[in-house]
């Protein structure tokens, strides 16, 4: 499977997903960390890809939506945005009501 199928079937398969450096439980990277961080905030489950584990994402990623940089957060589908973005959104509450409205997508024997 090419890398950008790859990726698009992992952002389409996954409510909420972030893409970034490291795991949550052990992010690599300080912006990777506080983006974690606020999706850990909403209380709901959510996937992760370890770009750094990956190379292939890792060099294409950026390509994908057109987003430079990691952490990469996408909720149903579509990019919301990096770290700034993503720390803004939970600041306001935003975040919050669109992953609840999202982790309602999980498949019910996935959902904690």
């Amino acid at each position: 499977m090419d890398v950008l199928e790859r990726i698009r079937e992992q952002v389409q398969s996954n409510p909420i997903i972030i893409y970034m450096k490291g795991t949550p439980q052990f992010p690599q990277c300080g912006f990777s960390a506080r983006a974690a961080e606020a999706l850990k905030g909403c209380g709901e489950r959510f996937a992760y890809v370890n770009v750094l584990a990956d190379p292939e994402i890792f060099e294409n990623l950026p390509r994908f939506a057109d987003w430079p940089t990691f952490p990469q957060v996408y909720v149903n589908g579509e990019l919301i945005g990096g770290c700034d973005i993503t720390l803004e959104m939970h600041a306001s509450g935003e975040l919050q009501k669109i992953v609840q409205e999202a982790a309602k997508s999980w498949p019910a024997q996935e959902q904690q």
